[in-house]
């Protein structure tokens, strides 16, 4: 079985040329469980889980919403639920388990990731039998609460909730969560909140009922939520404001100057964009996307010397971007910002 699910684990990651530990990406994969349990109409509701600690799983908490006893699963095997502990508004549940005597997957750091890192997702996507496995890369971190709450671009479906985002030494970095309507971005709770969810009342019954951040109504969301629609939408006035009013009220928060310039570079204040991109920078010297829109403006400029040293800068922080950016500094007229 093992070279089986070496291609099933290793097939479906776009890994490209970066560098990979394959046993500990194998040891994530075989980390993955499903969580199962009968709805009160009788249907079958499903999500995933990860081995976290001995006889101890996380999922979501909304993963547990609909059903009064659920069970963890892998394979042919299933396991009782003796208690949970919940942090519902972080929608975070560690569960333990009747005699799991798994390995659990080391725990690893949302912090320590940066733009463009190469991530997989592992999960029941659409209820698969076995874990599946989707490449991407980080897009940003925002931070919340001793963690990044992590947007990347590693794909999940519906019955991933629950499941793990690792980095390519095979270390969880992240619960998959819930993905933006019509943005194709995907979010992953910081692997950092998991520690603390021992510290939390167990609770023996179920369903674990209770509104978690991504829910809330929309004048109490946090920004970086807030900010998805417009976007989306291109509604960039509104995203001036939004991001403006984020700014101010954290003022230290590297994304909030990054998407203030994004806006007001998509209405055409180059200068304006530029000089919030050079804040994001100050806040933050690894943010490659401030640092490439700095470069794609300044090419738009004329300005080639001051394009060409940001390439160069670039090209040490995030290849992909600099590739990007070095395209654009050489292309012809057609070609487009």
């Amino acid at each position: 079985m093992g070279n089986l699910l070496k291609v099933l684990v290793l097939c479906t990651i776009s890994l490209n040329a970066v560098a990979y530990d394959q046993a500990k990406l194998m040891h994530a994969w075989v980390s993955i469980v499903m969580i199962r349990g009968y709805t009160e109409t009788g249907t079958l509701a499903y999500g995933s889980g990860v081995i976290v600690g001995e006889n101890q799983v996380v999922t979501n908490c909304h993963v547990l919403r609909r059903t009064k006893q659920p069970w963890v699963s892998q394979g042919d095997t299933s396991y009782s639920i003796e208690s949970v502990q919940a942090n519902r508004w972080q929608d975070l549940c560690l569960l333990t388990l009747f005699q799991l005597n798994k390995k659990p997957v080391p725990i690893g750091s949302s912090k320590d990731l940066i733009k463009g890192q190469e991530l997989a997702a592992m999960g029941h996507s659409s209820g698969s039998p076995a874990p599946l496995t989707t490449g991407g890369y980080m897009i940003s971190g925002y931070d919340m609460d001793g963690g990044n709450i992590i947007l990347s671009s590693a794909k999940f479906r519906l019955g991933a909730s629950g499941s793990g985002l690792f980095d390519m030494e095979g270390n969880l970095v992240g619960i998959n969560t819930f993905k933006t309507t019509g943005y194709g971005s995907y979010y992953s709770m910081p692997a950092e909140w998991i520690h603390k969810l021992k510290d939390l009342p167990v609770e023996k019954e179920f369903p674990i009922l209770g509104k978690a951040l991504w829910e809330e109504d929309e004048e109490r969301k946090p920004y970086f939520l807030k900010i998805a629609i417009p976007k989306v939408k291109e509604e960039w006035s509104t995203l001036i404001k939004v991001t403006e009013e984020w700014t101010v009220n954290e003022a230290n928060n590297t994304e909030a100057w990054y998407e203030h310039g994004y806006a007001n570079e998509m209405l055409n204040s180059t200068k304006e964009a530029i000089k919030y991109y050079k804040r994001a920078l100050a806040i933050d010297s690894m943010n490659s996307d401030a640092l490439f829109r700095i470069g794609i403006l300044e090419n738009s400029l004329g300005h080639t010397v001051e394009a060409k040293k940001i390439l160069t800068s670039l090209n040490d922080l995030n290849p992909a971007r600099a590739d990007e950016l070095d395209e654009i500094i050489n292309c012809q007229d057609k070609c487009k910002k």
